[in-house]
């Protein structure tokens, strides 16, 4: 994609996180089939929320997310929509799952989250606003991207 933003008529973000979420109890219940699965799961989810799976990974008892979301929901919504929806489904397509988790929960109640960065890490884009209305220099960096530098 040449331009990862989303646009909408007043605004164009490009809201990027990590996420993972750990299975209840760290139980290895993460199989290929049950992977596959889940990220089958994801695509129903991106097509009835604005939430785009950029990329899923996953181990036994847990999964990484990249994903980009809009301005309208705020992480925690994020999270309980992808959560929610990928527990129940799980458990309707693969029933032998449930039976190893006792209590009825698919995920544990937290998550990991953490956003990230395509155009700038927090240093860089700190040092961009402090020097606000200053004369700057830039620099150009090999990946086509501007830079600031001291003289």
């Amino acid at each position: 994609m040449d331009d990862d933003h989303i646009k909408k008529s007043h605004n164009k973000t490009l809201l990027l996180y990590h996420i993972v979420f750990p299975v209840k109890y760290r139980n290895s219940v993460i199989t290929e089939e049950v992977g596959n699965g889940l990220k089958n799961i994801c695509l129903d989810i991106s097509a009835r929320y604005e939430i785009n799976f950029l990329e899923i990974g996953y181990e036994e008892n847990h999964v990484h997310f990249l994903i980009q979301g809009v301005p309208m929901l705020s992480i925690s919504e994020i999270c309980m929509k992808v959560k929610s929806t990928t527990a129940k489904e799980i458990f309707r397509r693969f029933p032998e799952v449930k039976s190893k988790l006792w209590g009825g929960n698919f995920w544990t109640s937290g998550y990991y989250a953490n956003t990230v960065g395509q155009y700038g890490n927090k240093d860089v884009i700190k040092k961009y606003i402090e020097n606000q209305g200053k004369e700057i220099k830039y620099q150009k960096v090999y990946s086509g991207q501007l830079t600031l530098f001291d003289d």
